[in-house]
């Protein structure tokens, strides 16, 4: 069998390279993208090299990072400018195999194992040419990992920055790899990451020395992708240009102007998050078979609830009836809430059936709902998204009457790993 060859491509802090086009004279002063203080979007969105050198930090305050580095520059995000060069960039990996499966807006996997040979000597030097041309095309750097698999790519892509290439072979992936810490493993977060120190587990080479059963026992079904993935036993196929993954998740979140301390404010944003989600969720013809909440107060603590639905459901009335359930069980009124997410999960693309019971009647669809919502579905759809909503959004100075997502951060470092394909 012909061995697989992977690239994994990531631009080199993204959000503030793409700002820093426009302003040349900043390239060697520390600098960060972040969202807009007056709103409370205050956190750091991206930063430069000079800037991560000085200790800023993706997803902290600005407070936080002007204390560790009072120069730094603050720059406004353009989301629209990613998105362009996102689209730039990815054209110019698919002139080189039809294989590129972007996994955030700044990364791709590309499959180059039938290709590679029209194009370089080796699949590294196809990773060089790449990142040439893309600093040619764009102004902007990537760096790359070569490997037999998306994994050991993306570790590679990671381990050597900026605008840099590392190949990762299989004669030469338990040097390179396996001293590193467990934490810099895809999919191991902070949770991941404590659970596996607590096992004595502080390397990829440990991880990949550890019982499978052990590992499975403390981390669930995640324990047994970690080991193979550890050995080098991903097999996951990069997907073509333009294929879908099904949608796992739907979620819609909000950072608020003022901080929400009464019930009715906590209500009234869980019903605007919830109408959100489930006019997407319509609109892809998609079900919800459970919710979950994400509760941020006023010093940034966050926590994570979920619960099943006893029905599946694309319904803004269902999804705010268990989001107001799980914030009732799991937070204090009186107590700030800054920020708020509603989360659909346990997605079908068709209702799920439920365990009928002998004691009592089972949950049954509401048609004369169904169509309610989606009537708001087309006055929306032709006036805007703010043309109709419940009056106790609409009447609140909360942000809602025409909810938008917050602009969300580059996930690096922790969060990074932790995050499953886009």
């Amino acid at each position: 069998m012909d061995e697989r060859w992977i690239i994994h491509c990531d631009c080199n802090s993204f959000y503030a390279s793409v700002e820093l086009l426009g302003h040349p004279e900043l390239r060697q002063k520390p600098v960060a993208v972040c969202g807009d203080p007056a709103s409370r979007h205050g956190i750091i969105l991206a930063k430069n090299e000079p800037a991560k050198a000085l200790g800023v930090k993706t997803a902290e305050t600005i407070w936080q990072a002007q204390r560790k580095c009072p120069d730094l520059v603050l720059l406004e995000p353009h989301r629209q400018r990613y998105v362009h060069y996102y689209k730039v960039i990815n054209e110019i990996y698919c002139r080189f195999t039809d294989r590129v499966e972007p996994f955030s807006i700044d990364e791709s996997w590309l499959d180059v194992s039938g290709s590679w040979q029209l194009f370089a000597q080796s699949p590294k030097d196809l990773a060089d040419r790449l990142r040439a041309q893309v600093r040619q095309a764009t102004g902007l750097t990537i760096s790359a990992g070569v490997s037999f698999n998306k994994v050991f790519a993306k570790l590679g892509s990671d381990y050597k920055k900026p605008d840099a290439t590392t190949l990762i072979t299989r004669e030469n992936f338990k040097d390179i790899l396996w001293p590193l810490p467990a934490r810099e493993m895809l999919f191991v977060g902070r949770s991941a990451a404590e659970k596996l120190a607590g096992m004595g587990i502080s390397t990829i080479g440990q991880l990949a020395a550890a019982d499978e059963k052990a590992l499975a026992a403390a981390l669930g079904k995640l324990g047994h992708t970690l080991s193979r993935y550890a050995r080098g036993l991903d097999e996951e196929p990069v997907r073509l240009w333009g294929e879908k993954e099904p949608v796992k998740s739907v979620g819609s979140g909000r950072t608020f102007p003022r901080d929400l301390v009464t019930a009715a404010e906590v209500r009234s944003a869980l019903w605007a998050l919830s109408d959100e989600v489930a006019a997407r969720l319509r609109g892809h013809g998609l079900w919800a078979g459970a919710v979950q909440i994400t509760l941020r107060d006023a010093s940034l603590k966050t926590i994570t609830r979920q619960k099943r639905l006893a029905l599946s459901t694309h319904l803004a009335r269902d999804i705010a009836r268990a989001a107001w359930e799980l914030a009732e069980a799991n937070w204090r009124e009186g107590s700030p809430v800054r920020m708020l997410t509603v989360t659909a999960q346990g997605i079908t693309d068709q209702p799920a059936a439920v365990q009928q019971s002998f004691w009592e009647d089972a949950p049954r669809p509401d048609p004369r709902r169904e169509k309610l919502e989606r009537s708001l579905d087309a006055i929306r759809g032709r006036y805007g998204k703010g043309a109709i909503g419940a009056g106790s959004v609409l009447k609140k100075e909360l942000g809602l009457g025409r909810l938008a997502v917050e602009e969300r951060p580059e996930q690096d470092e922790d969060d990074q790993r932790a995050k499953g394909p886009l």
